[in-house]
């Protein structure tokens, strides 16, 4: 039995693919989440299962209580881990997140577990960031290096999430 946890500490994030990111934040206003700070057109290149691939992303973050939700709409038709799984099982929950400190150690250690690493990216951005397959309901887990620009981001989600009274429920980033 391993000693160590493959993935370390708490789940900081639950991640949906969606079709339409308008609509699906509509519907996460209607039921009280937001503010939802929304990035649109974000160019990734990445590895997508050993091959280089590039895509274009709108992505939208706002916390329930110290849960961080991210909502992921592939802005092209590249295929990616994003077809891969709208293809699959339709919009919906697709990842789980977690934050390392240590993110070589975390992908080390995923790979003494087998666990396949299925998309990778985000050092030519200063945030590096894996999925990989784990042997759970999540399509796939995301391991994310936790930097200083990660920490205040969540942070700043967080914190317009504590007290928010429904007011200027989408704000735009970037």
């Amino acid at each position: 039995m391993r000693a160590q946890p493959i993935l370390p500490g708490a789940i900081r994030q639950i991640g949906y693919v969606v079709r339409d990111i308008d609509a699906a934040l509509e519907q996460w206003v209607a039921m009280g989440v937001g503010p939802w700070f929304v990035m649109r057109a974000l160019r990734q290149d990445v590895s997508y299962r050993g091959e280089p691939c590039s895509v274009t992303l709108s992505l939208a973050w706002a916390n329930s209580g110290d849960m961080q939700l991210e909502l992921i709409q592939q802005d092209d038709d590249t295929p990616s881990i994003y077809t891969e799984f709208l293809a699959a099982h339709g919009e919906g929950f697709q990842q789980l997140c977690w934050w390392t400190e240590d993110f070589d150690a975390t992908m080390a250690a995923v790979g003494e577990a087998d666990w396949p690493v299925v998309w990778v990216g985000g050092a030519d951005q200063g945030q590096r960031y894996a999925y990989v397959e784990p042997p759970t309901g999540a399509a796939v887990a995301e391991i994310t290096a936790r930097t200083e620009a990660l920490e205040g981001m969540a942070s700043m989600v967080m914190a317009a999430a504590k007290d928010w009274d429904g007011s200027d429920p989408i704000r735009r980033l970037g």
